[in-house]
């Protein structure tokens, strides 16, 4: 069955925000977990804008659900993961000025570093996932240094199907979403698990969930934005249920 892992990262920037106390990361995460959320997703970003260190060993503490760490495979964040111990760590790439992830993680290129990074991380028993574009040779290149998960980027679907008025059917979304449906079934084909995320939200989701094998989607800014007019409990329902809904009339 498809799972929900939801992001926390802007629950905590809006903490931030005033430099104080609230609202709680942990809190969120007790919310979503009652929600239906399968896990919760944190950044732990070398400049600390949101989520901070003493967050994520909180949220390992107190926690009864699956927590996956997203980080830049830095030494700094791999002795942080093994000594967290977090379920799952997923490498993304990072930059110091951008608003938010905007792109894949380009394993073609440091294969070896990323690869002694995940044997690192799988001596300390962690499951290690990247973040990549829809394209084959960075999938290969995933499944060569070791990855047991992709997540593909669904950014490019998300801004198509905005840019198209919300029209699931037009060619361009429909472009993209071929695009997934490919990289899921080649994911699949080299013995990985197929995970989506990126800018999905309740009005693109279904798309994404229906595709054959995706095991998780991972979201963020949508569930957390919603969740300021109905509570973050039930923005994480409504979320789940789209999925389920999606992955039940599924390919």
């Amino acid at each position: 069955m498809i799972e929900l892992g939801v992001n926390i990262d802007h629950v905590a920037t809006l903490r931030q925000a005033r430099m104080t106390y609230e609202p709680d990361p942990v809190w969120a995460a007790v919310e979503a977990h009652l929600g239906g959320g399968d896990g919760i997703t944190v950044h732990l970003r070398e400049d600390r804008r949101h989520i901070q260190d003493a967050d994520v060993r909180r949220l390992r503490e107190l926690t009864q659900v699956k927590l996956n760490l997203e980080m830049a495979a830095t030494d700094e964040m791999v002795a942080i993961a093994c000594g967290l111990q977090p379920e799952m760590a997923m490498l993304v790439p990072e930059g110091r000025h951008e608003v938010t992830t905007e792109g894949g993680l380009d394993v073609l290129a440091q294969e070896a570093r990323l690869k002694d990074v995940i044997s690192r991380l799988a001596d300390a028993g962690i499951v290690t996932s990247v973040f990549i574009d829809a394209e084959l040779p960075q999938i290969e290149a995933a499944a060569r240094i070791g990855a047991k998960v992709c997540e593909i980027h669904t950014g490019p679907y998300a801004h198509a199907f905005h840019a198209q008025g919300r029209d699931a059917e037009a060619p361009a979304v429909l472009a993209e979403l071929e695009k997934i449906r490919r990289a899921g079934q080649a994911i699949r084909h080299l013995g990985m698990r197929f995970n989506a995320g990126h800018a999905l939200n309740y009005y693109n989701v279904q798309p994404v969930a229906r595709l054959a094998g995706v095991r998780e989607l991972h979201i963020g800014h949508s569930i957390v934005s919603r969740s300021v007019f109905v509570g973050l409990r039930e923005a994480v329902r409504e979320m789940k249920q789209l999925m389920r809904e999606g992955a039940g009339r599924g390919e």
